[in-house]
């Protein structure tokens, strides 16, 4: 055993010296890349500052220039109108990408189709509002929640589509007026036969419900005017018999409070109920915010200086590899 530690001695020696020879010279070559990149700048020190003066300035222009907008429509769409929706906007992304302007001037009236860069249409989750008054969407997202994240229910398409509100998004090159592509849009989206005859039946079942419950509450307030009538004189008929308990009272009074409420929620349909898309407000000329379009007279000095690298190391390895084959 001792005849063979002392030559694993060396060999840790030899292992040693070599991871350090190594070392050296990558250290070494380290020096001379950092070296040669400094001469190769000082050499081309006119040509670099040519293009980071021509790329800042062409940056700034840009900046200025190729600017891009977002306007914001927020919807309601009724009587069940919402894929309706949903497939038109489809269908005018279909023509911006196609470039079809015809399609986008003379069918749906955009005055400026070249500027029109996007469209798209998003929900805005209320889930409140979903399950108000209606314990049939309650029931479903109670029912959709046992098999998943609640969250993830909320956010999926089948239930998300079905929210009051949706959020139509456009894109554009330059600012727009709303009489050249929001109202032309709101128009084309109203355009529709079927959804027009139900718009009109929908809106006069209201109104002939809220007549019927306007002769109902009168009807209550008649008997309970008698009540009272009957109450102050000690005077019971045999008409009033059936009010003599608190519960039968208390019921009326139940019934006329559910009938006001259900008028005020008819008055507020009637005020959406006039359109089958119902514009509730909309944001334009929200210029948009994107970093390499923000900071392009910082990114082209750097591209144009990485290209121009580029392209003498090419030229040197052809030079290079031409030589050597040609030798």
């Amino acid at each position: 055993m001792s005849t063979k530690v002392p030559h694993n001695s060396e060999d840790q020696e030899i292992d040693l010296s070599q991871i350090s020879k190594k070392i050296n010279t990558f250290f070494e070559s380290g020096k001379t890349s950092v070296f040669n990149g400094i001469q190769f700048f000082v050499r081309n020190w006119i040509i670099v500052l040519i293009l980071i003066v021509a790329g800042f300035g062409l940056g700034i222009f840009l900046d200025k220039t190729q600017k891009s907008y977002e306007h914001q429509i927020i919807v309601t769409p009724n009587f069940g109108s919402t894929d309706y929706l949903y497939s038109k906007i489809d269908l005018i992304d279909s023509k911006i990408k196609e470039n079809d302007t015809l399609f986008l001037k003379n069918v749906v009236g955009i005055q400026q189709p070249k500027n029109l860069k996007s469209i798209e249409i998003k929900p805005i989750a209320d889930v409140y509002n979903f399950i108000q008054n209606k314990p049939e969407n309650f029931e479903l997202i109670k029912l959709m929640a046992e098999d998943g994240d609640i969250n993830k229910v909320l956010q999926e398409n089948i239930t998300s589509k079905n929210y009051t509100f949706q959020t139509i998004i456009l894109g554009t090159k330059s600012k727009i007026s709303e009489d050249k592509i929001v109202k032309p849009l709101l128009k084309y989206f109203n355009t529709s036969d079927h959804y027009n005859k139900i718009q009109k039946e929908m809106y006069r079942n209201v109104q002939l419900k809220m007549r019927k419950n306007d002769t109902i509450i009168k009807q209550i307030d008649g008997v309970l005017n008698n009540f009272s009538k009957s109450s102050n004189t000690n005077y019971k008929s045999d008409k009033l018999v059936y009010y003599n308990e608190n519960t039968q009272l208390n019921d009326i009074i139940k019934t006329k409070d559910a009938l006001i409420n259900e008028q005020a929620i008819h008055q507020i349909e009637l005020i959406t109920f006039d359109k089958i898309v119902k514009e509730s407000s909309s944001t334009a000329n929200i210029e948009s915010q994107k970093i390499i379009g923000k900071y392009l007279k910082f990114v082209l000095p750097l591209l144009f200086i990485l290209f121009f690298i580029f392209c003498r190391f090419f030229i040197a390895f052809y030079k290079r590899q031409k030589h050597l084959s040609a030798s």
